[in-house]
């Protein structure tokens, strides 16, 4: 993935191997604070007057002390069961989108363009991939069993049980339970971290004019800044969403309604900050999680060029 040189965009296999790569490293390390965030994010705590909601590093240490430290794995299975299709259609539909908004006579993509190639980008993954693992993810997650207790027998035993279970008692529909919230979310998500992401990487690019790759480090730095900018400006959507899809459905009850019952609920029972419960290990997630990927993904696919090279056309930097 050189600066210059006519170049085609890389192969859909190159997304699948360098984003299902990527985004392991990314799920393994992260997924502890991915489970404190929805369990921040699912508590009541800090209702009664008087009382302060339980924070970040007590909820880590409470989920330690009555289910063990394995807890905060639970839902791992179904985030790696999804990772690969996730990263692959995140990468591939951004490349496609870009290059559809892309100057037809230069070949360039503006930054207004490359912000909506991001929000497309995160729509696309939210409805084929990032719904359906995040509603089983969450219900996994929201389980208070101890998994050093056998006698304490889940709900949800595994990724694949939970799947089993939702689809023969809610139907497949509960599988896209907030997927408009899961799409809104990706969407500014992505839009944010993507345009971040290859405008700071130009100008890296401008300032070491002799560097033909960047270094990992860097990768690592550009993507931590890009992957916070998400996190801050939709909060409240994946709060809300999160409690939407651990909840079962209200019969005769929209989603729509659903959404706005839980809104109005927190706000009169918590306040306007239970809708940013979560934001310090979603941003401690989310950040870095977008640096490992980012960092892995740029590697990874620069390996795979070097092995099976491709010719490129891009637009005066490496993609």
């Amino acid at each position: 993935m050189s600066r210059n040189g006519n170049k085609k965009p890389v192969g859909f296999a190159t997304h699948i191997i360098a984003g299902g790569i990527a985004g392991g490293c990314e799920a393994l390390t992260c997924q502890p604070l991915d489970t404190i965030k929805v369990r921040m994010q699912l508590s009541k705590s800090g209702r009664a007057p008087g009382t302060k909601a339980r924070g970040f590093i007590a909820t880590g240490a409470y989920i330690v002390k009555r289910e063990t430290p394995l807890a905060l794995y639970k839902g791992l299975g179904a985030v790696l069961s999804g990772i690969v299709p996730k990263m692959a259609i995140r990468f591939a539909s951004f490349e496609a989108y870009k290059g559809w908004l892309a100057d037809k006579e230069t070949g360039k993509t503006a930054i207004g363009n490359i912000f909506l190639a991001g929000l497309g980008a995160g729509v696309t993954e939210a409805v084929a991939v990032v719904t359906p693992m995040e509603v089983v993810k969450i219900r996994l997650q929201a389980q208070q069993h101890s998994l050093a207790d056998p006698l304490e027998a889940p709900r949800y035993r595994n990724a694949g049980h939970a799947v089993y279970t939702i689809v023969r008692e809610e139907g497949i529909s509960a599988l896209y339970r907030g997927v408009s919230l899961t799409a809104l979310r990706q969407a500014t998500n992505q839009g944010a971290n993507f345009t971040a992401y290859q405008e700071i990487k130009k100008l890296a690019h401008n300032l070491q004019p002799d560097l033909v790759e960047l270094p990992s480090y860097q990768h690592m730095c550009i993507g931590l800044i890009s992957g916070a900018m998400g996190p801050f400006s939709n909060a409240p959507i994946d709060t809300i969403k999160t409690r939407l899809q651990k909840a079962t459905a209200t019969p005769g009850q929209s989603a729509f309604q659903r959404i706005f019952a839980i809104a109005s609920d927190m706000w009169k029972q918590e306040g306007v900050r239970s809708f940013y419960k979560g934001i310090t290990p979603r941003v401690l997630r989310v950040a870095p999680g977008q640096a490992i990927v980012f960092a892995v993904y740029e590697r990874v696919s620069h390996v795979i060029e070097k092995i099976n090279p491709r010719v490129r056309e891009d637009d005066g930097y490496s993609e």
